[in-house]
């Protein structure tokens, strides 16, 4: 690990970004509540959970294809990460998130969450498989 301090993951999404931060020492992720993408002050919000959290490092997903190929929604994730490094004072880098929502879905399924209930969680538990990748790659 790079050094102490929280780290929040974003999984951009048309209609929800789903948002994850982890302990001090980088070990405990948790999902926080996801965040309307359509809300005009979406990102008063998210500097409301910058301001909170004070993160040294903020990971972002970026979404690719099965062959590793940029998505169409990788403009989107992208443009979303540079909107990040203009308004906040830490590193932001994008992380591959091909099958977080998978398996994030699987993973609310195992733990016996209804489909209809998974909506809601789905985005920040996908931010918390990014957050984890993150972290994984600065251990290394």
């Amino acid at each position: 690990m790079s050094r102490l301090g929280r780290r929040l993951a974003f999984d951009y999404g048309d209609v929800r970004i789903g948002v994850a931060v982890c302990d001090l020492d980088g070990i405990l992720s948790t999902p926080l509540d996801p965040l309307d993408s359509k809300n005009p002050a979406v990102m008063s919000e998210i500097e409301r959970i910058y301001n909170e959290y004070e993160p040294v490092r903020i990971y972002i997903g970026l979404p690719l294809n099965l062959s590793g190929e940029p998505s169409e929604s990788s403009a989107k994730a992208l443009l979303f990460a540079e909107k990040i490094k203009a308004r906040f004072a830490c590193e932001v880098e994008m992380v591959d998130e091909r099958l977080t929502t998978v398996s994030a879905s699987a993973l609310l399924t195992q733990a016996g969450v209804s489909a209809k209930n998974q909506r809601k969680l789905i985005d920040s538990v996908a931010a918390v498989a990014i957050l984890e990748s993150g972290l994984a790659r600065e251990r290394r």
